[in-house]
């Protein structure tokens, strides 16, 4: 068959343009039960520009997506991997889905896209089953699995993997040891893990965690319920209570889109499962129910988008890691506005030594202006202070804190720790400060648990116990913390040598 110049054309834009592709040649069942042609909404755009840029960037796909309930996720990446298989020679796409109800629909899904696909750019079928398309002159294809079986997937040639609902997958572990591994990271392959939120500790949200972290090749990309158009009701006669209206204010939502959240919130029972359903953050889809952080997350949305201007010395928070285990993070705040949040893998202690001394000479950081730098002499901080002591000649500037030390407040703190978070809860009730707009920040500072003890007194929750719930430590939290290890110096009203400063304004 011989193209004109014009069918060539035709064909390179739908080979290269994945949104004119799907739009032309994508049939889709819309939740009225209509087929009509894919044009992708609001969520699905993002995700496609943000796969494309890792595409772009490193020549492959790993991305890991956390969304709410039915806003096209499964749709998108079913209707690019077809483009995908249907483009390229030996090309192999695999979908592994939580339950076998949910295999079907996702094979449905690829099998209407390969039903209505204009005769111009289908492929050859060579076989096609229940669970398996195979298109045979490319000698690409595509096949289901449901990840119950523990086997599944684990002999196939992939390329292309995408894993529905992982936080449901029964054997998640095995199939991470197992089919994952069998996808090379190379040129042109693609692994996309999706989910909605399921709690804590499971293999989804360790790597969520991971990826959030930087220590995996995955990317993280998050989708809020509030940019689906349909998620909208009536507000007429509805009444919102200050919650709601600060929740409205935090993420710009229209009246009618917070009546249908509260609509939302009645028909499901529980505000908890709400924000595990239809999150608006990635950090309020990992919430515990029951959970009352210390630290409450709208006080963070708050923060997040406020500006504020910043006044009196700089301080900065230094949390190295312990022992190599977790991240260190370094946080500059000066008063009530936190310039910016910085995190590091894999640091010995004269490299942190070294990251913070540039910061040091960089800021031209001096405690004659009373300018502090805090350091977690915990693990490997304690090194991190001696190095630096040595460097440094301005002795007063570089501080060591202990987070299990004495409070300055005793009266109201049980240990260092504790009245650094409390100091910082308090900082962030004042609804005038602004902090890093970081995903990875906002879940460090509203996962931690908290009780009071039989004195009155604030008790933080351990690392070691936020990592025996699943839970990565608290890093960049805890170096913004550390920024409130004491209060600012004020010249000409030193308040150095007073240890019950419960009245001292640690806002700056």
């Amino acid at each position: 068959m011989t193209l004109s110049d014009e069918e060539r054309e035709i064909r390179q834009r739908l080979k290269d343009d994945f949104e004119h592709y799907a739009s032309k040649c994508l049939k889709i069942r819309t939740k009225s039960g209509k087929v009509e042609p894919f044009n992708l909404n609001k969520a699905q755009q993002y995700i496609h520009r943000k796969i494309e840029e890792q595409l772009k960037t490193k020549g492959y796909v790993r991305a890991i997506i956390l969304k709410g309930r039915q806003q096209g996720c499964s749709t998108y990446v079913e209707g690019r991997f077809y483009w995908k298989t249907t483009h390229s020679r030996g090309k192999r796409a695999f979908i592994l889905t939580h339950e076998e109800e949910a295999t079907n629909n996702l094979f449905d899904l690829a099998k209407r896209y390969h039903d209505n696909c204009p005769a111009l750019v289908k492929p050859s079928t060579g076989a096609s089953s229940a669970k398996e398309l195979y298109f045979d002159k490319l000698d690409s294809g595509y096949k289901v699995g449901t990840a119950g079986n523990k086997g599944v997937g684990r002999s196939s040639t992939i390329q292309l993997f995408h894993g529905s609902e992982v936080a449901l997958w029964p054997n998640a572990q095995l199939h991470a040891a197992g089919i994952l591994q069998a996808i090379p990271l190379e040129l042109d392959t693609e692994a996309i893990l999706e989910s909605t939120a399921y709690g804590l500790g499971n293999f989804y949200h360790d790597q969520w965690q991971k990826a959030e972290a930087g220590e995996s090749d995955f990317i993280t990309i998050f989708v809020p319920w509030y940019w689906q158009d349909e998620y909208k009701k009536s507000a007429v006669g509805v009444e919102f209570d200050s919650e709601e209206r600060d929740y409205q204010q935090a993420y710009g939502l229209t009246d009618e889109q917070l009546a249908w959240r509260k609509a939302k919130i009645v028909e499901l029972n529980d505000p908890t499962l709400f924000k595990q359903e239809y999150p608006a953050t990635a950090a309020e889809a990992f919430q515990v129910s029951g959970l009352d952080p210390l630290i409450k997350p709208e006080l963070v949305i708050h923060a997040r988008k406020h500006k504020a201007e910043a006044n009196g010395p700089r301080h900065l928070g230094v949390d190295p890691a312990r022992f190599g285990d977790d991240r260190t993070s370094l946080t500059l705040r000066q008063g009530r506005k936190v310039h910016w949040l910085k995190s590091y893998a894999k640091k010995d202690t004269m490299q942190v030594a070294g990251l913070v001394w540039t910061e040091i000479q960089t800021l031209g950081l001096k405690s004659s202006e009373g300018d502090r730098v805090f350091i977690d002499v915990g693990g490997l901080g304690a090194g991190v202070v001696d190095r630096l002591k040595e460097l440094c000649s301005d002795r007063a500037l570089i501080v060591e804190v202990n987070f299990g030390g004495s409070p300055l407040n005793e009266k109201k703190y049980t240990n260092k720790r504790a009245e650094m978070w409390g100091e910082m809860r308090e900082w962030f009730e004042s609804k005038t400060v602004e902090v890093s707009d970081s995903d990875e920040l906002h879940t460090d500072l509203t996962q931690i648990r908290y009780k009071y003890d039989s004195s009155g007194c604030l008790v933080m929750e351990s690392k070691k116990d936020m990592k025996e719930r699943g839970l990565r430590s608290p890093d960049c939290g805890d170096s913004l913390a550390l920024t409130f290890a004491q209060p600012p110096i004020v010249k000409k009203a030193p308040v150095a040598h007073n240890r019950h400063l419960g009245a001292q304004s640690w806002l700056g």
